[in-house]
């Protein structure tokens, strides 16, 4: 991957007036010094303004590398060049270049969690290393592999301290090794098989609590270069684990309270000093892997995803359970690393800022803190960065600083040398005692003195000795009842010297400091209004504006109405705004009158009479109506239409007393009224008689057919009810008379059963009788 990277910086250097008579009463002398634009806006000549210029020396400027893989060509590390320039000295300006090269050499070590949970992960990383080569050759021709295990602390309460536990901490017949924190079992070699064979050779061990040593082992990797074997080239870590991990203060549980001092300590490859230090913090490791230019990759669980964002340029990957997809995490994890640059830097001296800008893939831009990064580059993409670098004030010592850039995993760098200017070149030829310094009691440079030990003033014209501060005081009063300076500057030898704001651009002036440029009226939070400049206290306008806070335009464009007239007509323009004289208008010109009746029913009589000499105002007219000109067109479609004019058109529709409708248009029109009236009146058609007639005596007969048919149904409805009564009633009296006169067949029939019967018909009581007189038989 070639990625090309621009710094561009610059800083900003003030200029300083010569002219002797420059200063203005308050000012002192540092004021000779702003930028120039400042200068020349406070009427300094351009031949007496001094601006020098810095410049930039390339120190070193070694080529970068253009290498290729596939070349058969072999170069050392130290060989290859990834940064150019390499060093420069800065007085100003600079602009350089840095790149990736294709087939960098990787240093790769394998740092794995080797607790018994991670059994079954320890078989499939024993073939890694000749796997892992064989797929790193499409990467890189130039690779070495390391491998290294952890454990835990061996203190309690993190393992079992009895003996059989140290000597074996796996319970049941498993066969387990000796606790320990962390063992570089094979240093950075090209030789895959021996990764292998060393990594068989490895044995599982135990702890008892779930979160394991391993950021012990981490900050052991990172500092210890020389035990490692690491070279100077791209350095990756890869942790594999599949719990959790102890950090700082974690060491408590067991008794330890020192911090860890983030040094080497290994002997035979053994880390020796896990019970006396605790675990380092995140903060801290993140400082050790950057130091020493290694990335990380995080070969962890789901639930330590987030690691990605704690530790800059390092990647996370979801380890199997197994770990059977190490070696595509692996490639995956540098593929995302390599595809993304990072710029960082030293420390800064004291006044010094540097701000970023990136031009990635595409020309997409970032700034801020994605003004350091690019990402998602391939093969081929060119990107890079802008970084300005401001000097706000010299330091102290007068020295040159230093400032490192390189990119994030990389371990060239950029080293920049600031020389800052601070004195203007004028001071050089200074005048030692010159005349010009009350007799010669300073030296005068750069338009001014510089006076000497215990003189004061502004020609060096007091002694300290001998004059008495009372009575300088007194001469820096405006009056007996202000304070010295107006409390804005010092009294020094009898005249005020105004102080200095932290914005240069803000500055007191004036005998007693009385006046500044930044304590006028304000207008949308502008100091007048961004259309003046505020001299003591007061706001000078510029052309066309007015107001205390130069907010009140004189233009009056913003005030013109569609007609071309200023507010319609109706109001002043005030401040770039229409204020309507007539209270019923408003609108931003007097357009607006909610209370009128409208342009159609105000001109309604006015264009009748004329129109069509009719209408309240016929007899009135000529004397009423004559403040239009009337145009008559044939039809409708002759009126002038709103979109063909650059002038307010209104369409009206109006109906006279006969109920006839006439259209017509009202306009302005370069201060002349026009109305368009259709010639001819609309009136409706007068009604049909007969078909009305007809159609109501047809809805009478229908009405009257109508209500019969419901008579009728009504009716039959009724009647149908009734038989349905009668033939009920019919059948309950058939069921009576047998139900009554059946009990008494067997007993003989007297007179005195008719009381109970008597609804019975005397011939069917005599019927009855005569069956029961007869024999039975």
């Amino acid at each position: 991957n070639m990625f090309v990277t621009t710094y561009r910086v610059t800083s900003c250097q003030s200029s300083c007036a010569t002219s002797q008579k420059f200063l203005t009463e308050g000012q002192s002398k540092s004021a000779r010094c702003d930028d120039l634009e400042s200068l020349k806006k406070r009427n300094c000549a351009v031949t007496t303004i001094e601006n020098p210029r810095g410049s930039v020396n390339i120190n070193k400027n070694k080529p970068v590398t253009n290498r290729n893989k596939d070349v058969a060509e072999k170069l050392k590390p130290e060989q290859i060049t990834q940064i150019q320039p390499q060093k420069l000295t800065l007085t100003l300006r600079s602009g350089n270049c840095s790149s990736s090269v294709e087939d960098y050499p990787i240093d790769l070590y394998y740092l794995m969690d080797l607790s018994f949970s991670m059994k079954d992960d320890l078989e499939n990383v024993k073939n890694l290393g000749t796997d892992l080569m064989r797929e790193m050759q499409e990467i890189t021709s130039d690779f070495r592999i390391g491998f290294g295990s952890f454990v835990e602390k061996t203190v309690m309460p993190y393992i079992s301290t009895t003996p059989a536990r140290l000597i074996n901490p796996c319970t049941g017949n498993q066969n387990c090794t000796s606790p320990f924190s962390y063992k570089n079992v094979l240093n950075l070699t090209d030789k895959g098989d021996e990764f292998n064979r060393l990594v068989s050779q490895q044995q599982i061990s135990g702890n008892l609590d779930s979160p394991e040593g391993g950021f012990d082992a981490i900050m052991q990797v990172a500092v210890c270069e020389n035990q490692i074997g690491w070279r100077n080239v791209t350095r990756l870590l890869v942790f594999s684990t599949d719990a959790g991990f102890h950090f700082a203060g974690d060491g408590k549980l067991g008794g330890i309270v020192l911090p860890n001092d983030g040094r080497c300590h290994l002997e035979n490859n053994m880390y020796t000093m896990s019970h006396y230090y605790d675990y380092p913090s995140i903060a801290h490791l993140v400082q050790k892997l950057s130091d020493h230019n290694i990335q990380t990759i995080f070969a962890v669980t789901e639930e330590f995803q987030p690691l990605k964002n704690l530790i800059p340029k390092s990647a996370v990957g979801t380890l199997s359970s197994n770990s059977s997809n190490v070696i595509k995490l692996i490639i995956d994890a540098y593929n995302s690393l390599s595809s993304e640059v990072i710029l960082e830097n030293g420390r800064l001296p004291d006044g010094v800022s540097m701000n970023y800008k990136s031009i990635c893939k595409n020309g997409v831009e970032g700034t801020g803190d994605n003004g350091r990064k690019c990402s998602n580059i391939s093969i081929g993409d060119e990107v890079s960065f802008k970084i300005s670098i401001e000097s706000k004030k010299c330091p102290s010592h007068g020295k040159a600083e230093i400032i490192k850039i390189k990119p994030l995993g990389f371990t060239e760098e950029v080293e920049v040398v600031l020389n800052f200017i601070c004195n203007c070149q004028c001071a050089a030829k200074g005048k030692p005692n010159s005349e010009m310094c009350h007799e010669g009691n300073g030296t005068f440079e750069c338009g001014s003195c510089k006076c000497n030990d215990g003189r004061i003033g502004r020609l060096c014209e007091c002694s300290k000795d001998e004059v008495r501060t009372e009575d300088l005081d007194a001469n820096c009063r405006k009056d007996n009842g202000t304070d010295i300076c107006s409390n804005t500057g010092d009294c020094v030898c009898g005249t005020c010297e105004c102080k200095k704001r932290e914005i240069p651009t803000e500055i007191y002036t004036g005998k007693y400091c009385e006046c500044d440029n930044f304590n006028c009226d304000r207008s949308n939070n502008k100091l007048c209004g961004g259309h003046g400049r505020c001299d003591c206290r007061k706001c000078v306008c510029d052309a066309n504006y007015t107001g205390s806070a130069c907010d009140c335009s004189l233009e009056t464009a913003t005030c013109l109405a569609k007609n071309g007239q200023i507010c319609n007509g109706r109001g002043t323009c005030d401040c770039g705004s229409c204020k309507c004289t007539n209270p019923k208008f408003q609108g931003p010109t007097c357009e607006i009158c909610p209370t009128c009746p409208g342009v159609c029913a105000e001109h309604k009589d006015c264009v009748q009479c004329r129109g069509f000499e009719a209408g309240e105002k016929k007899d009135t007219c000529q004397d009423e109506c004559n403040y239009f000109q009337l145009i008559k067109v044939k039809d409708r479609d002759k009126l002038p239409q709103p979109t063909d004019q650059s002038f307010p058109l209104t369409h009206c529709k109006e109906r006279d007393a006969n109920d006839c409708w006439f259209y017509y248009t009202y306009a302005i029109r370069n201060e002349t009224k026009e109305v368009y009236v259709v010639e001819t009146l609309e009136c409706p058609a007068g009604p049909d008689i007969i078909p009305i007639v007809a159609g109501v005596v047809a809805g009478i007969v229908l009405i009257g057919l109508a209500l019969l048919l419901i008579w009728k149904l009504l009716m039959i409805i009724h009647d149908r009810r009734e038989f349905a009564k009668f033939e009920k009633e019919k059948m309950n009296a058939k069921w009576d008379t047998v139900s009554r006169v059946a009990p008494e067949r067997t007993s003989p029939f007297t007179l005195s059963h008719i009381s109970d019967y008597d609804y019975l018909s005397a011939a069917t009581l005599n019927n009855e009788k005569d069956k029961m007189d007869r024999p039975q038989g």
